[in-house]
């Protein structure tokens, strides 16, 4: 680069906006800003030269560190949490030992007693085990917040009385996965929380239909609003995961996904549960591509029985034109009469 070209100048017009006072005109102009007032004024004539400035500074407020001589980062309170029965600010009292103020101890006993914050604590203990159960099967945040949210709603219904606290939080978590889009069969959920599929199934509808009487009762209730949704999963929705545990390549994992498209369309194996279609779906895509898979290995990680499979494989047999596409038949990757009757 020569030297001409270091020293050169821009000669073309100023872009720069620059505020000056009009009648000081001096530059560079000496501005005040009076957050207060929100104005800008002119240092030495006083003229206001800009009104409702927004005030960028920080919010941080500080009571008790005034004899520190420094800064306290704390706000003016905690936010509040919709998950809890009350969003206000509360009080707390310090414990008082033993042979202290006798003012002080009763105090103390009267805040344990506190109704509000007994709900509050039992619905915090009740949310870290959601969180330990989710965490366990490392489901997503989505869920976690969608069964909190559910139980919050659900927790003192009068048609969960007698239920145990084990079956709501499996039917919420259960639940939640619905919300999110998070496929989990009643099987996985069992295995997590120890609790009978059966008595999960029956609590989720209780939970169902309180749901749908809250939205018919306030409609525009905003604990409700984020668990609308709790249809069932489809067999396609689960197709995926299973072919995923199982090790199957994309092409059985597409082809079991059409063939429980094609389940759904029709109307075969109408009433079934979407976990049994899935496997089934996946037993007659391997057996079509020509895969090594038993249906032990399908049962072991979809927790269909070997029998509930044989069944509605010999269903889907007997439909095996309406479900396969007809192009894999037309280009030679699948054979009909290589796929077995059971």
């Amino acid at each position: 680069m020569s030297t001409n070209t270091i020293n050169s100048t821009y000669t073309g017009p100023n872009l720069n906006v620059t505020l000056v006072c009009p009648d000081c005109r001096q530059f560079p102009p000496d501005l005040v800003e009076r957050f207060s007032e929100g104005d800008i004024i002119c240092g030495n004539c006083g003229l206001v030269l800009s009104d409702r400035i927004v005030d960028t500074r920080s919010e941080w407020r500080t009571f008790n560190n005034d004899d520190q001589n420094g800064d306290d980062p704390s706000r003016v309170g905690d936010s509040g949490n919709p998950l809890l029965d009350t969003e206000d600010l509360s009080t707390m009292i310090s414990y008082v030992p033993q042979g202290g103020n006798r003012v002080g101890r009763d105090l103390t006993r009267i805040q344990q007693k506190s109704l509000v914050d007994k709900k509050n604590n039992a619905l915090n203990a009740a949310y870290i085990r959601i969180q330990e159960l989710c965490n366990g099967y490392q489901l997503p945040k989505t869920v976690t917040d969608a069964a909190k949210h559910l139980y919050k709603a659900v927790r003192e219904d009068k048609l969960l009385r007698g239920k145990s606290q084990d079956s709501i939080m499996a039917a919420v978590i259960l639940l939640g996965c619905r919300r999110s889009d998070v496929p989990r069969t009643l099987e996985e959920i069992r295995a997590l929380t120890n609790v009978p599929s059966k008595q999960i199934a029956k609590v989720a509808r209780l939970i169902k239909k309180i749901i749908h009487s809250h939205l018919v009762a306030n409609p525009q209730s905003s604990i409700l609003e984020e668990t609308t949704s709790l249809t069932t999963h489809s067999a396609e929705d689960l197709i995926r995961r299973f072919c995923s545990h199982l090790g199957l390549t994309p092409q059985v994992t597409n082809a079991a996904e059409h063939i429980a498209r094609q389940c759904k369309d029709i109307g075969v194996l109408a009433g079934r549960s979407p976990t049994t279609i899935a496997a089934a779906a996946i037993y007659l895509a391997g057996k079509a591509f020509d895969v090594e898979l038993t249906q032990q290995q399908i049962r072991d990680k979809t927790g269909v029985s070997i029998g509930t499979i044989k069944t509605s494989y010999k269903v889907m047999y007997e439909n095996k034109d309406k479900l396969l596409d007809p192009y894999w038949i037309e280009s030679g990757k699948v054979k009909l009469d290589n796929i077995p009757k059971s």
